[in-house]
């Protein structure tokens, strides 16, 4: 059988180990199934990489494919069918920055997902939560004070759903799953972009967390929640969830409690500089941007203090509208306080474990996803070469899905 593509004198990364090693590539059916020796020339596909540096495909776990505007209350009042249009194009853009995977928390459904999967989007592979869990007047609650009425169907394009009391977000959680949802997020405390919540609120009780988190485990899946200080971090992972998202306000318990239940913290540090600097422009709302500073401050001392304590820390990047352009660029923002390499396992072998695809995905080994990117200098010597968000070539499954240097 023949191979889909050769990776030619390839100075490829062991994430694992931390060090490059020196081969041949190759990707057969659509996985790696030698990095060791030198197949003979023939009737396939090759690509040199003499001379430049490879990486594993790369994984983001927080976006929101669906989120074309930072006004994200407006999204309900959009044909959905715009949405996937906006959608695909936001994801053709990440996978040309080299991430061969996401996973979305909150937005994406089945759909977008089946489309990517049978070749009629082009993207990454697509992990989704399907619609966010949210109390009333939880962070994804869209509606201003004076609104009442929710609206709430399937085809509504509004990245969350409100379920109050146990018998509820029971419902609610099983519902997200029969859709196919690889996740159950949940609102578990305040945020930036919703009208009507404080950022230091703590959001569900834990007899409904509790609920979501049983439902999920019988389905074999995990639930990951929105939490920014320690005291709605702390009570989530008491109440089993497996994923923090932001985490920007922790404290030292949080620490020891993201250790003892071997849970993952996904941060997401250039999402608050991009909202301040940007945030209006694309339609975040002057009391939310006034938000901002108070996750920013302590995201970089929390980042720190995260990685210093050894917490299972992943790549996100949570970029809105126009922003998301930016979505490399976390790369460039942590190396401020984590070593390249830290931040590269955290988009690669980490976030592989989270989306509970070790071996698979964030790997150049044999039986793993034949995804990869090159680049034209070492990441570890010079994050630009990642933060940058272009990289000569993108190889998704085996297929070149772009090379800048034709």
């Amino acid at each position: 059988m023949t191979a889909d593509l050769i990776v030619r004198d390839a100075t490829w990364l062991d994430v694992a180990a931390g060090t490059y090693r020196e081969g041949d590539l190759t990707i057969r059916d659509g996985r790696f199934v030698d990095v060791d020796e030198r197949p003979a020339r023939g009737d396939v596909r090759e690509v040199d990489a003499g001379g430049r540096f490879v990486l594993p495909g790369l994984i983001d776990c927080h976006v929101h494919v669906t989120a074309h505007t930072a006004a994200l209350g407006s999204l309900g009042a959009e044909s959905p069918n715009y949405v996937a249009m906006q959608a695909s194009r936001l994801m053709g853009d990440m996978l040309d920055r080299g991430f061969t995977t996401v996973r979305d928390v909150a937005g994406a459904d089945f759909g977008l997902h089946d489309a990517q999967r049978e070749g009629l989007l082009r993207g990454p592979r697509l992990f989704f939560g399907g619609k966010a869990l949210s109390q009333t007047g939880g962070h994804a609650d869209p509606r201003e004070r004076g609104e009442s009425h929710v609206q709430g169907d399937y085809t509504c394009s509004h990245i969350g759903r409100i379920a109050d009391g146990v018998d509820a977000v029971r419902h609610a959680a099983r519902d997200e799953l029969r859709k196919g949802a690889h996740h159950v997020k949940i609102m578990a405390g305040g945020g930036v972009a919703s009208p009507t919540d404080r950022i230091d609120s703590t959001q569900y009780s834990l007899e409904e967390i509790a609920a979501v988190v049983e439902e999920a485990e019988a389905a074999n899946r995990y639930v990951t929640a929105h939490a920014y200080t320690g005291r709605s971090i702390n009570r989530a992972l008491r109440a089993g969830v497996r994923g923090i998202e932001h985490g920007n306000l922790l404290d030292d318990e949080s620490i020891e409690l993201l250790l003892e239940h071997d849970a993952f913290l996904t941060m997401n540090l250039v999402t608050y500089h991009s909202l301040k600097e940007e945030g209006r422009e694309f339609g975040l709302s002057q009391e939310n941007w006034e938000k901002v500073d108070a996750v920013l401050t302590g995201g970089m001392e929390a980042l720190e203090k995260a990685h210093r304590g050894g917490v299972n820390l992943c790549y996100g990047s949570d970029l809105l509208g126009g922003m998301q352009r930016h979505q490399a660029q976390e790369f460039a923002v942590r190396a401020d306080v984590v070593p390249t390499l830290d931040t590269i396992r955290s988009a690669t072998t980490t976030a592989a474990r989270l989306l509970q695809r070790e071996g698979e995905l964030g790997v150049i080994a044999p039986g793993a996803h034949g995804d990869l990117v090159i680049l034209d200098r070492d990441p570890l010597e010079d994050v630009a070469a990642l933060a940058d968000g272009r990289p000569e070539v993108v190889v998704q499954g085996g297929a070149v899905v772009i090379d800048r240097r034709s």
